[in-house]
This record gives structure tokens, C-alpha cells and sequence, in this order.
């Protein structure tokens, strides 16, 4: 798959989840279960809504952190002094599939 495709292919995965997200979460109520789930029936889809979260970010950090890491050891095979900076980088890019989590966490507590 090409560098276009695959950000194509993640900008689609990203975009659904955010509607799933913005449809199953939606405001709170003022008391009690939100409205979503009173009825039973959208429990599911916070899950769905969740796996798409994670699978989402999962490859997008993968993508981040092959392009990164790759060019993290170019810089480091000419100057070895850059290994702190090349690892902050690529923690970095570790930190997408994170945000994923933690989106799905929130998800699954409203599930």
C-alpha cells in the first residue's frame, strides 16, 4: 500500500469513528443513564464505536512510528549524539494508539 493510501484508508477509519462517537455519546443527561442506553439497544454500538477507536489509532501509530523510527536511525547511523531526540520522536508517535485507549475507555464507561 502506498504512503497516500494508507493515509486515505486512516482518514476513513478516523472520520467513522468520529461519528460513531459523536452519535453514541452525544450531552449527558441531567440524571440518571444517558439517554442512549435507557433503552438498551446502543450498547453495542459504544462497543463497535470503541474497537473502531483503537483499531484507528493502532495503525495510525504504527504508520507514524515506521516513518519515524526509519528516519530516526538514518539520523543516528551519521550522528549517534541524536538518540535521545530520535527516541522522543517516535514516543511521540507512540502516543496516537494512547489517545485511542483512552477514547475507547470513555466509550465503554458509557456503554
Amino acid at each position: 500500500m502506498s504512503r497516500r493510501g494508507a493515509v486515505a484508508a486512516f482518514a476513513a477509519v478516523a472520520l467513522f469513528a468520529t461519528v460513531l462517537t459523536l452519535l453514541l455519546v452525544g450531552t449527558p443527561a441531567a440524571a440518571g443513564p444517558p439517554a442512549a442506553a435507557a433503552d438498551g439497544g446502543s450498547g453495542g454500538m459504544a462497543l463497535l464505536a470503541a474497537a473502531i477507536a483503537v483499531a484507528g489509532s493502532s495503525i495510525g501509530a504504527a504508520i507514524a512510528v515506521a516513518y519515524t523510527g526509519a528516519a530516526a536511525l538514518a539520523a543516528m547511523s551519521e550522528r549517534p549524539e541524536l538518540f535521545g531526540r530520535a527516541m522522543v520522536v517516535v514516543g511521540l508517535a507512540e502516543g496516537i494508539a494512547i489517545y485511542g485507549l483512552i477514547v475507547a475507555i470513555i466509550l465503554i464507561g458509557r456503554a
